[in-house]
């Protein structure tokens, strides 16, 4: 993606949280030099990979599978310091922008319609130690105080304010339908490297043109900017 498409997503997302009485921390706003020169003093920001995020998992088509995220807080395992043991996101998926089938390995995780129009997800088990979808057994998915029963490859809609939990193993893809959709997600803990098994080949972090400068870094741009 070039820096000059990712900039706008930015600025919107910015605007639509906005709108919705979703305030982002202090640190959402900090340009590429504030971070330089403030990140030592904030080094729970890289350590736990908070901030900004956006992908089209490789294929170059964002508005057809791609996803904005924010991530507000994060722990790592074991960690003498930033031990917590649990996460939380909010995230903006466009009209018919698909987020590609995958599950966790170990990550359970609550997924909140914030705001918009409907979430809608597709559902497969998956197959034991495997990138592989199991076609042929049902899908069960709690949600709200009771459990949705689906075949597999199902499809299932919710509306702002509803939610779903999404177990480990469970192959997931969500879009927007016919409005924008502000997500939230309250998880364990997040791991974007070694936690997401994808069906297929995808990438999880997108390779970037720099044909302008950074409104804002990527959680994958810290290293880069250190």
């Amino acid at each position: 993606m070039k820096r000059s498409e990712i900039n706008p997503y930015l600025r919107e997302a910015k605007e639509r949280f906005n709108r919705n009485a979703f305030y982002l921390p202090p640190f959402a706003e900090w340009s590429p030099e504030q971070y330089r020169e403030l990140a030592p003093d904030f080094p729970e920001i890289r350590t736990c990979q908070l901030g900004w995020d956006l992908t089209d998992f490789g294929r170059g088509k964002y508005h057809e599978d791609g996803l904005l995220l924010f991530t507000l807080r994060n722990g790592i395992l074991h960690h003498p310091v930033y031990s917590k043991p649990y996460a939380e996101k909010i995230m903006l998926s466009l009209v018919n922008q698909k987020t590609p089938l995958h599950y966790h390995l170990q990550k359970t995780e609550d997924i909140i319609n914030r705001g918009g129009g409907c979430l809608v997800f597709e559902f497969f088990n998956s197959i034991p130690g495997m990138a592989e979808l199991d076609c042929s057994t049902p899908v069960e998915v709690p949600g709200d105080g009771t459990v949705h029963r689906l075949p597999a490859g199902g499809h299932l809609r919710i509306g702002p304010g509803e939610s779903l939990t999404l177990k480990p193993g469970v192959f997931h893809s969500f879009w927007a339908e016919k409005e924008a959709v502000i997500i939230g997600e309250v998880s364990a803990i997040n791991d974007d490297h070694s936690d997401n098994i994808f069906f297929g080949e995808q990438r999880r972090f997108p390779l970037i043109e720099e044909d302008e400068p950074p409104l804002h870094l990527l959680v994958g741009d810290y290293n880069h900017f250190s």
